[in-house]
């Protein structure tokens, strides 16, 4: 299950884009969590990551 932590740190800078929807509930979901949107997106992230179905390996 997924939670929000605080305390994570950035190390390199790059831009994205959101559609404004999902931005919205992001940076509300930091807001009520008192972490920014950038440690929130990063654990998400993260989540998404150490998550993910790994493909079957072909025969």
């Amino acid at each position: 299950m997924f939670e929000i932590q605080k305390g994570t740190g950035a190390i390199h800078v790059k831009t994205i884009r959101l559609p404004d929807e999902l931005f919205r509930h992001l940076d509300q979901l930091a807001q009520d969590n008192g972490i920014s949107m950038n440690a929130l997106i990063m654990q998400c992230c993260n989540y998404a990551l150490c998550n993910m179905e790994k493909p079957e390996e072909e025969a």
